[in-house]
């Protein structure tokens, strides 16, 4: 470990995956460090605190924000968002070319480490790394990390021993994430969205209680010859396919097995996905692409939101225009769905929050100013709440702020329906 921090230059350049796929123990060595000039990290979704980022003359930018990004913000680190979404952050680190790349891996067999639990933005940048001898390639690898398989022959999801510059042993552990369990308003919002999942559906699902409860009820219930197709493979995704629900005849490129681009669930999780070729791993590009989304037998993705409007318009990553999380592959779903004759895609959020001993309506007559749009109102097709479904796609600007209105909370829905019913004109 020790060569390995001492190979970061005082002034440098440094990338880690996504979440999942940091290295932690080489990132908690870095920490150790005291005299950086100006070191630039790029990464996102950071799964612990590292003590790195509170060191002077170290910047942390973000493409995705989590509970360390916020922490170390508010507590004044060198923290700040880049606006992307996932697909998009291949092109730019292609482009960054840092010169560290950092990841986490399995441990090697026969010469060849598995990429593990990430795939993400991250697979050609760490063999172009590799390559070059102007550049540095780390690895950590774990014997808790999965050995998981990509796509032969073209997506090996793997690196050859001889393309890492210093490979590093660690004893650490993947993110250990386990579901939130769900509120009534969100067992309610999982029992609307399931009038949208029938046989042979592909689904898309992430984390949090919504999904969580979509999937559990989906692994209970009669129905079967499931696919999946998600950016993240989540614990409720795994039950899915212990209960015997998946079959994945999705049609499509990707046909046979579950694909994904990075996995965060509980130990269990990864146990088993270790050696498992049910769930395949591709890059990013692949897996949220909205073309290659849509070519799915009947696709229907569950997203989130923390705010709607009566347009339509989607706040997701934003909250009172200070970044909260990130773009991520949010609109990617929401709009491959669309692209064919037979996706669904569903944006479900409680109809309000508690702040302050208040209650804050989630359903809005129009965003605030500074509000920063997510996902704009023409990808959107289905918003659900506790209170209902509003079918959007196909509808008038004045049908659809009508059909918002309805599923807002008991206590604003009058005032919501006042504006709908006196939307302007289409």
């Amino acid at each position: 470990m020790s060569d390995a921090v001492a190979a970061i230059r005082t002034t440098d350049t440094l990338a880690v995956p996504l979440g999942p796929g940091v290295p932690g123990g080489f990132l908690h060595a870095l920490g150790e460090r005291d005299d950086f000039e100006q070191l630039e990290v790029f990464g996102a979704l950071l799964p612990d605190l590292y003590q790195v980022f509170m060191r002077t003359g170290v910047h942390f930018r973000s493409g995705f924000f989590g509970p360390a990004e916020r922490f170390l913000r508010d507590a004044g680190a060198s923290v700040d968002f880049v606006p992307a979404d996932f697909r998009r952050f291949e092109p730019v680190l292609h482009h960054l070319k840092p010169r560290v790349m950092a990841c986490s891996a399995a441990m090697p067999v026969d010469g060849w480490v598995s990429l593990s639990v990430h795939a993400g933005a991250f697979v050609d940048e760490l063999h172009a790394a590799g390559a070059n001898p102007e550049r540095l390639l780390v690895v950590e690898c774990s014997p808790h990390f999965p050995r998981t398989f990509g796509v032969e022959p073209d997506h090996m999801h793997r690196l050859h021993v001889d393309e890492i510059d210093i490979l590093l042993e660690t004893d650490c552990s993947p993110l250990n994430l386990a579901d939130t369990p769900p509120t009534d308003e969100e067992k309610a919002i999982a029992d609307f969205a399931m009038q949208f999942m029938h046989d042979g559906c592909t689904v898309q699902t992430g984390i949090g209680g919504i999904p969580s409860q979509v999937a559990k009820l989906m692994a209970d219930g009669p129905l079967g010859d499931f696919g999946v197709h998600s950016e993240m493979f989540t614990t409720g995704l795994m039950h899915l396919h212990k209960a015997g629900k998946v079959t994945n005849r999705k049609g499509g490129r990707f046909d046979g097995y579950s694909v994904t681009t990075f996995a965060a669930g509980v130990p269990e999780l990864y146990e088993w996905l270790h050696e498992n070729h049910e769930v395949r791993f591709l890059p990013v590009r692949l897996v949220n692409s909205p073309e290659l989304i849509s070519q799915n037998r009947s696709m229907v993705t569950i997203n989130g939101a923390l705010a709607v409007d009566l347009a339509g318009q989607v706040v997701a990553d934003t909250i009172g225009g200070m970044q909260f999380s990130g773009v991520g592959g949010h609109e990617d779903f929401v709009s491959g769905p669309g692209l064919s004759a037979d996706g669904r895609s569903l944006i479900c959020l409680p109809s309000s929050s508690i702040v302050q001993g208040q209650l804050v309506t989630r359903i809005l007559p129009m965003l605030p100013a500074g509000s920063v749009v997510s996902t704009p109102r023409h990808q959107v097709d289905v918003v659900i709440t506790e209170y209902g479904v509003a079918e959007l796609a196909g509808r008038t600007i004045r049908e659809r702020a009508i059909a918002l209105a309805e599923i807002g909370h008991p206590e604003v829905r009058d005032e919501l329906l006042a504006v709908a019913h006196n939307w302007p004109k289409d």
